[in-house]
């Protein structure tokens, strides 16, 4: 009885917990209004997050150290927090031509409660420890935390294993920093490299984080994983160039980024996407430099894969 007061007393002072004066007589509006209500707290969550961009600046620059140790980044969350992990971890390769084990999630329930919801789950801090056990952390990794109540077992027992082991440990949750600062979360707190804290206030349903927490958690994550690509070479201008063709509508999404980054008519963007074997980074420095695909991927390689500079190069060359 003494534990369940201790959470309930927890669990009632948590942002993530209060009701919103704004939506208490939401169930009495019509669908116009209700659905004006969600969209004007809506607009409260970017504003909420760009707040936050001092550490998730910190936060990419240290997943970007770990990939250019050949380390990993692991999302750990549970219900929505670590569906959005594995989504974000599921849409580099296509995006990014990274590999799978590079980013890669982790939900507490295991694959099924990607679809369903396993309840419980969350609050198996020892199995929080073990899946951290199971990857092989070290300290080449960045494990990343998503909790947008801030106190999940399996999230929090995760990073402090993690920590552990030497892993740099990132947490994103949708409570205020001063809640992160209480007594309660002093253990916790030891276990952080980076907190990225995104106050969205309280839900238009009261505790329903699948909302404007769900958003908040989707912007960030977004942001982690696409200003570490960015650093690591993999767009030029804003580009996505290191795409797998890995389906039709990919291969033409090639050959109209070679397009528009090269002037080429599409004839001409087609054999040097064959030439370059599918890729793209080649495909453009053979054009932009007028070099094989052989001298392409050296000036690349010269450049760590970087084509602005690969054709800078080429430039000062001359």
């Amino acid at each position: 009885m003494h534990d369940n007061q201790a959470l309930f007393d927890q669990l009632k002072n948590l942002t993530t917990e209060q009701r919103n004066i704004r939506s208490s007589s939401i169930d009495s509006l019509s669908v116009t209004a209700i659905l004006k209500i969600i969209s004007r707290e809506d607009r409260i969550v970017p504003i909420a997050v760009g707040w936050e961009i001092s550490s998730i600046a910190k936060a990419v620059e240290l997943i970007v150290a770990s990939f250019r140790n050949g380390g990993r980044l692991l999302y750990v969350g549970a219900g929505t927090s670590g569906r959005l992990g594995i989504l974000d971890a599921a849409e580099c390769p296509p995006t990014y031509g990274t590999d799978p084990k590079m980013i890669q999630g982790i939900i507490a329930g295991g694959k099924k409660a990607v679809f369903r919801t396993q309840e419980g789950a969350e609050d198996k801090a020892g199995d929080g420890a073990r899946q951290i056990r199971a990857k092989h952390v070290s300290s080449r990794d960045v494990v990343c935390g998503i909790a947008a109540s801030l106190r999940t077992p399996f999230v929090a027992a995760a990073i402090r294993e993690a920590k552990r082991r030497g892993a740099k440990t990132l947490y994103v949750t949708t409570n205020p920093r001063d809640v992160l600062r209480r007594t309660s979360f002093a253990d916790l707190r030891k276990s952080i490299d980076v907190a990225i804290c995104i106050d969205v206030r309280p839900e238009v349903i009261m505790g329903s984080t699948r909302m404007k927490a769900g958003t908040a958690q989707k912007l960030v994550l977004n942001m982690l994983t696409t200003a570490s690509m960015i650093r690591l070479g993999k767009v030029y201008e804003n580009m996505m160039i290191d795409l797998k063709m890995t389906s039709r509508k990919l291969e033409e999404r090639a050959k109209r980024i070679l397009m528009i980054a090269t002037g080429a008519d599409y004839d001409t963007a087609a054999s040097t996407l064959r030439a370059a074997r599918g890729h793209v980074k080649t495909a453009i420095v053979m054009i932009k430099t007028n070099v094989s695909a052989e001298k392409a991927q050296a000036r690349l390689e010269r450049a760590q894969g970087f084509v602005r500079l690969a054709i800078a190069n080429k430039k000062r060359s001359r």
